[in-house]
């Protein structure tokens, strides 16, 4: 019997099979039929449902394990992914000691608000004209020392609340961003630029003025390409460094 997709929602489009099997499988994750930390259902399960070969479901869901969607978990089947603590920040955080150690970072909050969104901060987020953001600015430490300096701005109305509570930030926020606000960082796109600290930086960083500074723009997205955070990272590369494995 040849493999055929049976779906009353989405019709098939003309791509290898295991591909429409992803995107069928990806739509479900997205409109929360299947929500971060659930165990989906077997593959046996799954193939029966879209009536192909186990061997096909399984490429599919290889695709969604390489692109950090799901994770297997031996002897236990498969579930949607979660950012829990460790997980989710060092999978982001590629500033590391120039040996390419790894160190904790420990993020102290300098100030949050909510104000009324930049012309530029409008198109990036895909917000309403007038629309407000809410504007997060802390420090990070590494080694006990400050080395990063952000500047973290998100959708007022998809975040309401935040520049409330929680009281104290925790150092993952894009746990906290699915956990309460329903909200996945699947990816996120950065561009790194060479810059010299202005006088705010400066004194954040406690570096001279004038000192070089690696910048960092990223946008963070969610499983579908929508952006849900703009952030804008300042790092002093005195005793640390950019790692990336490409």
């Amino acid at each position: 019997m040849n493999e055929a997709l049976q779906n009353p929602q989405k019709a098939p489009t003309f791509q290898p099979l295991y591909m429409q099997i992803k995107d069928l499988l990806m739509e479900r994750i997205n409109t929360g039929e299947w929500s971060p930390g659930t165990f989906i259902p077997s593959e046996a399960a799954l193939a029966s449902t879209y009536q192909v070969s186990v061997g096909t479901l399984r490429k599919a869901l290889n695709e969604l394990v390489a692109e950090n969607v799901v994770v297997r978990q031996q002897g236990k089947g498969t579930s949607v992914a979660t950012h829990d603590g460790d997980h989710a920040l060092f999978r982001f955080f590629n500033i590391c000691r120039p040996d390419g150690e790894r160190c904790l970072p420990v993020s102290i909050v300098l100030g949050r608000k909510v104000r009324k969104a930049t012309a530029q901060e409008v198109q990036e987020l895909g917000l309403a004209p007038g629309g407000k953001v809410i504007h997060i600015s802390r420090t990070r430490e590494l080694d006990g020392k400050p080395v990063i300096y952000e500047d973290i701005i998100l959708c007022a109305d998809r975040f309401i609340g935040l520049e409330r509570q929680p009281e104290v930030l925790p150092n993952t926020l894009y746990r906290l961003y699915q956990q309460r606000f329903g909200a996945t960082v699947a990816h996120a796109d950065e561009r790194i630029f060479a810059i010299s600290a202005d006088a705010s930086q400066a004194q954040a960083l406690g570096i001279a003025t004038g000192a070089p500074l690696l910048q960092i723009v990223r946008t963070a997205l969610d499983y579908q390409g929508r952006a849900i955070e703009k952030r804008l990272s300042v790092v002093s590369t005195q005793g640390h460094c950019y790692i990336n494995r490409i």
